[in-house]
């Protein structure tokens, strides 16, 4: 059975009680005896694996190429631009 949680009016006394999804009607404040309203409370919620935006569009970690024509400078310049997820500028050995 879930457990929900109530909160007098009154008395602001907060409790909880079990109870079937399928029963209805007031539930007493064991206090005051005075009807309590039921609070609600946000679910956490973790995305994981595929098939979610946060994980489907991360940017991609760019390993730099060692070619045989690329100096030290081009490499270099390729991982900062790689490293800040900014868009390659034309200069960028990058955006080739």
């Amino acid at each position: 059975m879930p457990a929900y949680d109530y909160k007098c009016p009154s008395c602001d006394c907060v409790f909880e009680v079990n109870r079937g999804i399928q029963q209805t009607g007031p539930i007493a404040c064991p206090t005051c005896g005075i009807e309590a309203k039921r609070v609600f409370a946000p679910v956490g919620i973790v995305f994981k694996g595929s098939g979610f935006h946060n994980t489907d569009y991360r940017p991609k970690q760019a390993v730099p190429a060692a070619s045989e024509g690329a100096s030290d400078t081009q490499s270099a310049q390729t991982a900062a631009c790689a490293a800040e997820g900014s868009p390659a500028c034309a200069s960028c050995p990058a955006a080739e």
